[in-house]
């Protein structure tokens, strides 16, 4: 048996390819929608990609389900439980909708369903088991948003992202019920989970890859609690925001989206810029002159957990940055779902368009007079809830735009994060919504509390 993890960094997902070395065949598992990796990786091993499945519909990145069909003819398989609200569309005719018991077979390698709803109700996991090597034992059990290493998946995501009032309950109720599955399994199966550290789909995601079922009974908080109503308490208390764009993600993937390419991207400086503007450039760069309206987010391994919250999916994209990051910046919008960017302006001709700035300050200029001062903390509520400056309001970052700012746009408003670098973003936001006067208080409430020494 052939067996690899491919981790997405900048979305800290994590996707499989199993194949049968006996008759090489391959099925990939929760794929991103840029497929090269796999087709890299099979054609070096000699595998042909004939099957294709997912545990459930995606909230938090775009599926290259049906993109696998498409360029590798592979078959489809997903999930038919849950209810009518969650069930896939728009996928070939051939293919296979699963139930729990059912069983995929890759070649000589079977991988079995268990029905896991809890993070949502379509949700499912496969037990692998190695019949071509011998084995009647489960190797490991591919997760996706079900387990994780040191979490599970949080329950609210349906009524955060897309507003289905009473499913937080219900996903909890279901989790709870969902665990209770894992008992009868050997503590040496794996646990192969569908993310990392940083995803937004948990609270307290481990950095570690994999895991191991008995490793996950002794120390995985969740199962502490025998109690459902105490377990559903803390499953459901400090859950991160959202993204914005996870509701976008949740339809596109039951739906389908257009399969992506790689094009070419008009360079260039017209007189007007289409659509929504994201200046890419450093936040060092951006604060001393750039166009008003632009959202600033560098472009690094953070920028789509940053440029998520504020993508319009009914605009096209202008942006201001590195003309030979095209077909990255292309692949690293298309993993969220959009494939609109229109143009991009060289970052040394942002000049042109250039007509704002703004002030940046040192914690130590405001620490004596903080009171005096209109601030503005942007960082998560869990983190302003366990330690905030009294006079601060708070407005997480990314609600910036979408709910009532809690200063008139005349104010002179400090905005501060945990380190600076979300204020930095904010302060582009506050920009582009018509708040003039903002400065951005460098080191966050880091360096704020550093000061107060």
């Amino acid at each position: 048996m052939f067996f690899k993890q491919f981790y997405d960094q900048k979305l800290s997902q994590s996707s499989y390819m199993v194949a049968c070395q006996q008759t090489n065949e391959a099925i990939i598992i929760d794929p991103k929608r840029v497929l090269d990796d796999y087709e890299e990786v099979a054609k070096a091993e000699g595998f042909n990609i004939v099957q294709a499945t997912e545990t459930h519909i995606h909230a938090d990145f775009a599926s290259g389900l049906r993109d696998a069909a498409k360029r590798f003819g592979a078959k489809l398989y997903v999930s038919d439980e849950g209810d009518e609200d969650w069930k896939y569309q728009n996928v070939p005719e051939n293919t296979v909708f699963l139930t729990e018991g059912d069983v995929i077979n890759v070649g000589h390698v079977e991988l079995k369903v268990i029905h896991t709803p809890g993070h949502t109700p379509e949700s499912i996991s496969f037990v692998l088991t190695d019949r071509g090597g011998g084995s009647d034992e489960p190797m490991g059990i591919f997760t996706g948003d079900f387990m994780f290493v040191g979490d599970i998946g949080r329950p609210d995501l349906l009524e955060e992202a897309a507003n289905m009032e009473g499913t937080t309950e219900e996903g909890a109720n279901a989790m709870f019920d969902s665990l209770r599955k894992m008992e009868g399994y050997p503590d040496f199966m794996q646990i192969w989970p569908g993310h990392g550290a940083g995803s937004a789909c948990g609270k307290s995601l481990g950095a570690v890859p994999l895991s191991t079922l008995g490793y996950e009974l002794k120390n995985n908080w969740v199962f502490e609690y025998e109690d459902k109503g105490a377990f559903i308490t803390e499953l459901t208390r400090d859950q991160p925001e959202p993204p914005t764009y996870f509701a976008q993600m949740k339809k596109v993937n039951k739906e389908g989206l257009p399969e992506f390419k790689v094009r070419e991207v008009t360079v260039g400086t017209p007189d007007t810029l289409p659509g929504q503007v994201f200046d890419l450039r450093s936040k060092e760069d951006f604060k001393k002159r750039f166009k008003k309206g632009a959202i600033n987010v560098p472009y690094n391994q953070n920028f789509l957990q940053f440029a998520g919250w504020y993508i319009d999916y009914d605009q096209p994209m202008t942006v201001i940055g590195n003309p030979k990051d095209s077909k990255e910046l292309q692949e690293d919008l298309a993993s969220i779902g959009f494939d609109h960017l229109e143009l991009i302006v060289p970052s040394d001709e942002a000049e042109k368009y250039s007509d704002d700035s703004y002030e940046n300050i040192s914690p130590n200029d405001i620490v004596n007079n903080h009171k005096e001062f209109n601030i503005l903390d942007v960082r998560s509520l869990s983190e302003y809830n366990s330690g905030n400056l009294e006079n601060a309001e708070h407005l997480h970052f990314g609600q910036l735009g979408k709910k009532d700012v809690p200063f008139d746009k005349n104010d002179k408003i400090y905005v501060h994060c945990q380190s600076g670098v979300r204020s930095a973003i904010a302060a582009s936001v506050l920009k582009a919504n018509g708040f003039d006067d903002i400065v951005n208080i460098e080191k966050g409430y880091a360096g704020i509390k550093e000061a107060m020494k």
